[in-house]
């Protein structure tokens, strides 16, 4: 999701203050948050891939103790 968020340059005006301004109507909009929030969000994963990951898990703990007792 692109979120989009324009300013114009004023005549005589910084880098530094459009700067400020830039990053105050981000924060006003709420696109950082949002932004954010979609990268580090974690899909649900469906029920069959928790099992099996979960078997899978348990037999190479299995596997690895059983290596090491001989």
């Amino acid at each position: 999701m692109i979120f989009l968020t324009q300013l114009k340059r004023k005549e005589k005006e910084s880098f530094e203050s459009l700067m400020r301004r830039f990053n105050k109507a981000l924060q006003q909009e709420g696109d950082l948050v949002r932004a954010r929030e979609e990268l580090f969000r974690k899909k649900k994963v469906p029920k069959f891939k928790r099992r099996s990951a979960a078997i899978r898990k348990k037999n190479n703990k299995i596997a690895k103790v059983k290596s090491l007792q001989y």
